[in-house]
């Protein structure tokens, strides 16, 4: 049996809303179509590294204010954490690391590619009270004024990034943990978050959308996808 264009992209769309493989498996079943969870993964890490290749290419317009945050995640049975940039006006996710150590990371790596992926560098930086923050902050940028010590009251809070942070703890929870640094599901996230998923901050529009880029069609999966492959 042949995988469809959209039988693959739905596998993908219940699977960053929150399925697991093998009930997207299930859900494929009930469709009267046939495929084990490997194969499903297997699409997803397929499409999602074309997709990525494609839209390292697009230079979102973000806003000039920024923020960065880390949670822990699980990596074979360890914990790591993932570092993260968004831009506070869009909520676009930014970039992305992942790190062996909270403490004592080197955070001018994900600002680095923070500024790689825009172009530009935030005018304000907010974070937590992390210290490797404030060094990366002075060695990555010029002149950007660095906003710590964030507290919940007030305008100077990281509850947008917390929210995010949720997002990917949720998701986390149906991948029971990632085997490898490296992969295409936190990347798959990313694109999702970005460009698939609208935001009802945004007045249902996805961050991409709130950046100048447009993404036709109702299926933005399969639009992503096609504009990837004739690339």
């Amino acid at each position: 049996m042949r995988a469809t264009p959209q039988i693959i992209t739905s596998a993908m769309q219940l699977y960053f809303t929150g399925e697991s493989l093998r009930n997207v498996q299930k859900f494929l079943r009930l469709q009267g179509v046939n495929f084990s969870h490997v194969a499903i993964l297997k699409w997803i890490k397929k499409y999602i590294r074309l997709m990525e290749n494609y839209l390292e290419k697009i230079k979102p317009n973000v806003g000039d204010t920024w923020r960065a945050d880390e949670l822990w995640i699980k990596i074979k049975g360890n914990m790591k954490y993932l570092f993260a940039m968004m831009d506070d006006e869009t909520r676009f996710w930014i970039a992305q690391e992942v790190a062996e150590t909270k403490l004592h990371h080197d955070a001018r790596v994900l600002f680095h590619s923070a500024i790689r992926v825009t172009g530009k560098q935030p005018k304000t930086l907010i974070t937590d009270g992390l210290q490797s923050y404030s060094v990366a902050c002075e060695q990555a940028f010029d002149g950007t004024k660095h906003v710590r010590y964030v507290t919940f009251k007030g305008d100077k809070n990281n509850n947008r990034m917390e929210r995010m942070n949720g997002e990917i703890r949720d998701r986390e929870k149906t991948m029971r943990g990632l085997k490898k640094r490296r992969i295409p599901i936190l990347m798959g996230y990313q694109i999702f978050h970005n460009y698939i998923r609208p935001h009802e901050g945004l007045d249902g529009k996805t961050p991409a959308e709130a950046c100048g880029i447009k993404i036709e069609g109702k299926n933005k999966w399969l639009t992503l996808i096609q504009n990837a492959s004739h690339k």
